[in-house]
């Protein structure tokens, strides 16, 4: 059985993906796919601020690009929760 390199501990990979949106995917060894979280935040994030009424709160005015880091930051964590599983499996762990 080939032995895989062990992949990062979940919780280190939800604080990077907390602190820097598309962290968490590049530790999983999904770059591109943090970068089309990030270039995703930033579009929804610029657009609802640019067309949300002038009274609406910061967070409104970003809720497209706080929507996609949430989603961004969910998807890095299950990931690596699986990957991380997995590899335990097959480590016989």
């Amino acid at each position: 059985m080939p032995s895989f390199p062990r992949p990062p501990y979940p919780p280190l990979v939800l604080i990077a993906a907390l602190v820097l949106p598309g962290t968490g995917q590049v530790l999983n060894r999904e770059p591109v796919r943090g970068l089309i979280f990030l270039f995703f935040i930033l579009l929804l994030g610029g657009f609802t601020l640019k067309t949300a009424a002038a009274d609406v709160s910061i967070v409104g005015k970003l809720a497209g690009g706080i929507f996609v880091y949430a989603i961004a930051v969910l998807d890095a964590y299950k990931g690596a929760r699986i990957r991380f599983e997995v590899w335990r499996h097959q480590a016989g762990n």
